[in-house]
């Protein structure tokens, strides 16, 4: 057996050359089960006299890294040597989350048996919270090992299995978390926002025949929801206000959600463009993430699609924000923007094949137009004009969790976690897609000229 020398101040050509050896992927690979073996126990003999300069790079590299799981468990054990040094806590709180149960088994137990706080949060993402499970009538999904070891580990480096006690403990833990958090808030400007009370309200579709649009309406069934009270922004975020927002906060992307493409750019896509860039217009040409941000930034989120309904047609069912009866003159819909009025899909789809990038001319109004088609709260164009970003997804039904950081469209656009629900129709829109239950949808990157956004608030 190979065994290696510390050389003080760095490693020697010697040293370099056998670590590369022993480490090479190809040949763990082509090795029979008995030489494998061996050559971990070699592994292990060569990381126990790495000096620390060494170690941080060569070992803490392996620990995350290296392709076989057999190395990089040897690397993790060989942390334990070096538990004192940052950069080994940090391998070790990394390394609980290796998907080889034995590589994240052995940086739990070394967490715990040396009591190392940088682990607790990671900790808690396998486990949940310590004050929970500590209670003697909580209950849990039945369980294997990982949770034995994390639930173990928690508890030895809290010093107590007190739930009273760890939870004020878990406030200490994140507390710098909960300021940089807090520090991040913003107070709403809820100057030109409207209430939505509280209570149940009727949701969901109120007829259901195929109409000559040949527009599905089934996945919104009829129903009662209970909300509790919020506000939301009267009319859309307009361009003069998502300016504000780039001029303050887009460049640093602090308000940012994180799963967005590193280095994203929140500038709308179409501000060259005449008939979509006046201050007054409702923004577009932003995407899912830009919502996302925009809210955060001044105070709110995205509206849920039950937010969203709720806001449009209040509490009794109506089908349009203004009542039962379809009104074209209180929306801005297809034969508001092209001139014209299809009776049937053939005919609108001819109508939208002839838009061009100059044509329509003025297919946006103002955010603030249309006040007679306000909705019981009062909230503007909840009906036409643009589509509306929510938060939900239109397969789950359930807030979005995007998890597509790096990946391109065409890598997730089937991906049933990739679309949202777009509510309220839009400048192309018949007016089956104005109603207050239509469900549209869009992928979470796209960006386009028909849709735009606005913001709710906690009341």
């Amino acid at each position: 057996m190979r065994h290696l020398e510390a050389v003080p101040g760095g490693s020697s050509p010697h040293e370099t050359a056998l670590i590369e050896f022993l480490l090479d992927p190809h040949l763990l690979r082509t090795i029979s089960d008995d030489e494998y073996r061996q050559r971990i126990d070699e592994i292990a003999a060569a990381f126990s006299v790495l000096s620390s300069d060494v170690a941080a790079a060569v070992i803490s590299e392996a620990a995350a890294k290296h392709p076989d799981w057999g190395v990089r468990r040897q690397a993790v054990v060989a942390l334990d040597r070096f538990v004192g040094e940052a950069w080994a806590r940090n391998a070790i709180c990394a390394a609980t989350h290796d998907d080889v149960d034995w590589v994240a088994f052995t940086a739990i137990q070394l967490a715990g048996q040396h009591r190392i706080r940088e682990a607790v949060k990671h900790l808690i993402l396998i486990s949940g919270w310590p004050s929970n499970f500590s209670r003697p009538t909580f209950a849990r999904k039945p369980v294997g090992c990982g949770a034995a070891f994390t639930k173990q580990a928690l508890w030895r480096i809290f010093g107590t299995k007190n739930p009273d006690t760890l939870r004020r403990m878990e406030d200490d833990a994140f507390a710098q978390d909960r300021q940089r958090v807090e520090s991040l808030r913003r107070e709403p400007d809820l100057e030109d926002t409207v209430l939505v009370p509280g209570g149940p309200f009727i949701a969901g579709a109120t007829r259901a025949p195929i109409g000559p649009f040949q527009m599905d309406e089934s996945d919104n069934p009829l129903r009662v929801q209970d909300l509790p009270a919020f506000h939301i922004d009267r009319v859309c975020v307009t361009n003069e206000r998502y300016q504000r927002f780039l001029t303050d906060a887009a460049a640093n992307h602090e308000y940012c959600h994180p799963d967005e493409a590193p280095g994203k750019d929140h500038t709308p896509a179409h501000r060259r463009d005449r008939r979509f860039n006046d201050p007054a217009l409702p923004v577009v040409g932003v995407d899912w993430y830009d919502g996302y941000a925009f809210a955060r930034w001044a105070g709110g989120s995205l509206p849920s699609e039950d937010q969203w309904e709720k806001a449009a047609r209040g509490r009794d069912g109506r089908t349009y924000p203004w009542g039962d009866e379809w009104d074209p003159a209180k929306a801005n819909w297809v034969a508001s923007a092209y001139g014209s009025e299809p009776s049937t899909l053939e005919a609108l789809e001819a109508l939208l094949t002839s838009t061009t990038p100059d044509w329509p001319r003025a297919p946006v109004a103002p955010a603030d137009s249309y006040p007679e088609g306000a909705s019981p709260y009062g909230a503007l164009n909840m009906a036409g004009n643009v589509w509306e970003l929510t938060r939900t997804n239109y397969f789950t039904h359930e807030d979005m969790a995007p998890f597509f950081r790096s990946r391109s469209a065409t890598q997730f656009l089937h991906r049933p976690e990739a679309f949202h629900v777009l509510r309220g129709g839009t400048w192309t829109s018949p007016p089956v897609c104005l109603t207050a239950f239509f469900r549209g949808k869009d992928l979470i990157t796209d960006r386009h000229n028909e849709v735009g956004f606005r913001c709710v608030y906690p009341a």
